[in-house]
């Protein structure tokens, strides 16, 4: 018997909006023994043909993966990786020479739901965000390789903790495809080390390379701060913009570690750069130095919608210090890759924070996640990174 789901009258609503998900609450009943990560068939109350999903056990049940009334193979995915690489390579971000890593699967916004990819060269990490696409993960890996053919040379998957924490499954982080040693990428001309075996992601956040260009722009001469500093990216962008001096700041050692390799790679032995390991709101009320810019690029703060309204005032509370920190005339960049946070209230977050810190505070830029972390227009979700340019008066 086909593994299929029957909605209940006007749920189909939004699948008629090309909308890729289900919730548990629109499914009226089940035919077949369902278990989690089978492709289910999605009909209507009248029996008639919506999708095609990954089944899964929670709030959002199905996440579609076609509209079509097709075979979910291997042709399937070729198809899909092909078209997401079109699109990297109609943005001008595949194939360049002088940056190598970049994200070639996001998810909704590749109609590829629950899936990540990044590139970094030659070498993919891949990572599951449903179990369906972790049922298919040694399938999805012979598809990357027929579509990326010689330039891919290894595939890690690395879904250890993004899988649903109560899925019955086992799964382990390791490559399913060849093997690579060297953990070295460049963006934009600079050198990184990607820690894909242990780093948060895929290794490197590689949806701030346009952002951090953009720091780059500003930093001729500036005293530089950048908070939640990870792998350094922003710092080392700030060094070859010209910086008098950067200071790196993040609570755990390790990251400082990695931004002091990443730092070697591209400016040697050079004085204008140092790190701390500490706690960030501990760093910003105890600092002494007069930071002409500060980069404030903080984990999730909140992961589900439960958690906005805690979010939210973090996010007032750390940009309140930096802004009344800040030197007159400085230059504030602000971030929330929160999901459940919108682009309205953590501008509202940002504007209270302003006016706790009695500053007068312009926008000077309004920023998101590149092209190669596009957005679905019929899954608005999709929009998770925002950022603010300030300028301090």
């Amino acid at each position: 018997m086909d593994k299929t789901i029957y909605l209940r009258k006007g749920k189909e609503e939004s699948l008629m909006r090309f909308h890729p998900w289900i919730f548990s609450g629109a499914i009226h009943h089940t035919e077949g023994e369902l278990e989690e990560g089978d492709v289910v068939r999605v009909l209507d109350n009248h029996g008639d043909f919506l999708a095609l999903g990954h089944w899964q056990i929670g709030s959002i049940a199905v996440r579609v993966l076609t509209f079509r009334n097709q075979p979910i193979d291997r042709h399937f995915w070729e198809e899909r990786f092909r078209k997401a690489l079109g699109l990297r390579r109609a943005a001008g971000i595949a194939g360049r020479t002088d940056t190598d890593m970049y994200r070639l699967v996001h998810g909704e916004g590749d109609h590829l739901p629950g899936l990540i990819v990044d590139l970094y060269g030659s070498h993919a990490v891949m990572q599951a965000h449903s179990v369906g696409m972790h049922v298919c993960r040694l399938q999805l890996a012979e598809a990357l390789k027929s579509v990326l053919g010689d330039s891919l040379t290894s595939i890690y998957y690395k879904s250890e903790t993004t899988l649903p924490y109560k899925a019955p499954i086992d799964s382990s982080d390791g490559f399913i495809y060849g093997h690579c040693d060297d953990d070295v990428a460049t963006e934009n001309g600079l050198r990184f080390h990607i820690d894909w075996l242990k780093g948060q992601k895929t290794g490197f956040f590689v949806d701030q390379r346009e952002n951090r260009a953009l720091l780059e722009k500003f930093s001729s001469g500036k005293v530089v701060l950048n908070m939640f500093c990870y792998t350094g990216g922003f710092s080392v962008y700030a060094m070859r913009g010209g910086a008098r001096l950067v200071h790196s700041v993040d609570s755990s050692a390790k990251a400082v570690s990695l931004v002091n390799a990443n730092m070697e790679l591209n400016f040697p032995a050079d004085p204008r750069h140092k790190a701390f390991a500490e706690d960030a709101f501990k760093y910003l009320e105890e600092m002494r130095e007069d930071y002409d810019i500060i980069v404030l690029d903080p984990p999730a703060f909140a992961k589900h919608r439960d958690a906005v309204k805690n979010a939210l005032r973090g996010y007032t509370r750390l940009n309140a210090k930096a802004m009344s920190k800040i030197k007159r005339g400085g230059i504030l960049f602000t971030f929330s890759c929160s999901q459940a946070i919108s682009k309205e209230q953590f501008r509202t977050a940002v504007f209270t924070a302003a006016a706790q810190a009695r500053r007068k505070v312009r926008i000077l830029h309004q920023l998101h996640q590149p092209a190669d972390h596009p957005v679905d227009i019929y899954h608005p979700e999709g929009e998770y990174l925002k950022g603010l340019v300030l300028y301090v008066d």
